[in-house]
């Protein structure tokens, strides 16, 4: 499993990115900065929270806790974007920080402690912790564009109603070993 897992959970996270990538493109930024209802966030505001924790959790990841002094959380949920490429900007650049980190991990770092607010994880543990928060955010990015768009959204799996035909197609291919987002 070792020499698998971490080839996995970058195809994992990259997923992630993308549906949060083909989300904010369908949106200005008015749709991005919209919040449903009081103390709710917008995808504008669950952009900065999770760049702000991406930079956090993974400048310096083996060497460093994984909460900041520099980090202010509290500010994450304050929405100042003045335009959709500085909120991408922003996406991209807590994206590119996970990235790049993760991809210098090798399978012997794996069981390596490192710490979350002086909580001591495996690197396995703190990946796990950390893609299933980054997939709950995104989860939630997904929902809100959606919302947001209505009859005009775009799906970003199989749209509703074609379930058969899409399994059809599947059943057409050859069996094989792949990530099921080599195809997305």
């Amino acid at each position: 499993m070792e020499e698998t897992y971490l080839p996995s959970v970058i195809k994992q996270f990259e997923y992630y990115k993308n549906l949060g990538d083909r989300t904010i493109e369908q949106l200005s930024i008015d749709e991005l900065k919209k919040e449903y209802a009081e103390d709710s966030n917008s995808i504008a505001i669950v952009v900065k929270h999770l760049a702000g924790n991406m930079q956090s959790r993974w400048t310096n990841f083996l060497t460093e806790d994984g909460e900041k002094a520099w980090r202010k959380r509290d500010e994450e949920f304050i929405d100042d974007f003045n335009s959709k490429e500085q909120l991408i900007l922003t996406w991209n650049n807590g994206w590119n920080c996970l990235l790049s980190e993760i991809k210098e991990l090798k399978n012997n770092n794996l069981n390596t402690i490192i710490y979350i607010r002086n909580q001591g994880h495996s690197v396995t543990e703190a990946i796990n912790r950390q893609m299933m928060h980054y997939a709950y955010h995104v989860g939630q990015i997904v929902f809100i564009g959606k919302l947001t768009k209505g009859s005009d959204w775009q799906s970003l799996s199989i749209p509703k109603g074609e379930s058969k035909q899409f399994n059809i197609s599947k059943f057409k291919q050859e069996k094989s070993r792949k990530h099921f987002t080599d195809d997305v």
